[in-house]
């Protein structure tokens, strides 16, 4: 069965193609506006949105979708619009745990898998240099909480449970999942 990816994201599709080779792509046009609802939460709608949308164009096909949510506490830190509000989001984070959160969901014509998956990491505690230098690179613009675990800045002390999740797509998981829908 065919697989498609429900995004955008290069990252996820990097990922995901060290499972299975030149995996289409194919964007959701699932509108992400704020349901008031949990990070956890949050992170499964969106997912399960996107898959949703894409799969009603491609019937016949497995139709995979991600988000990444970043809560600190309650507060939810999406994709910065700007530099000052990557700035914000750095120097919220700076010498705090937070949480990270992974929505996937997986299509087929038969049935519907999803999940959430739940990181936990620690910033250190971070200088204005290495805020700015970060910010001007342009990195964290595309990025939910203003960050890339993968970005090679020395911005994060630890972190519980899995790494590739931060990055945006629980490998783990997504391979029990995919193993259950009988496509790998």
């Amino acid at each position: 069965m065919k697989l498609i990816l429900a995004s955008n994201s290069p990252r996820r599709k990097e990922l995901l193609g060290a499972l299975i080779r030149d995996v289409p792509v194919e964007p959701s046009h699932f509108s992400e506006e704020d349901a008031g609802l949990s990070a956890r939460d949050t992170a499964l709608l969106f997912a399960r949105g996107k898959a949703a949308d894409v799969a009603s164009r491609n019937p016949d096909c497995a139709v995979l979708g991600a988000d990444t949510v970043v809560a600190l506490g309650d507060r939810i830190l999406g994709k910065p619009k700007d530099a000052a509000q990557a700035r914000a989001m750095l120097r919220l984070l700076s010498g705090k745990a937070h949480t990270v959160y992974t929505g996937v969901c997986l299509v087929t014509p038969e049935k519907k898998f999803s999940d959430v998956v739940e990181t936990r990491v620690v910033f250190r505690d971070l200088e204005e240099e290495l805020i700015e230098a970060y910010v001007q690179s342009g990195l964290p613009l595309d990025k939910a909480g203003a960050y890339g675990i993968q970005d090679g800045y020395p911005l994060v002390e630890k972190y519980e449970g899995s790494f590739t999740n931060v990055v945006g797509l629980p490998m783990e998981r997504l391979k029990a999942l995919l193993h259950e829908a009988g496509i790998i």
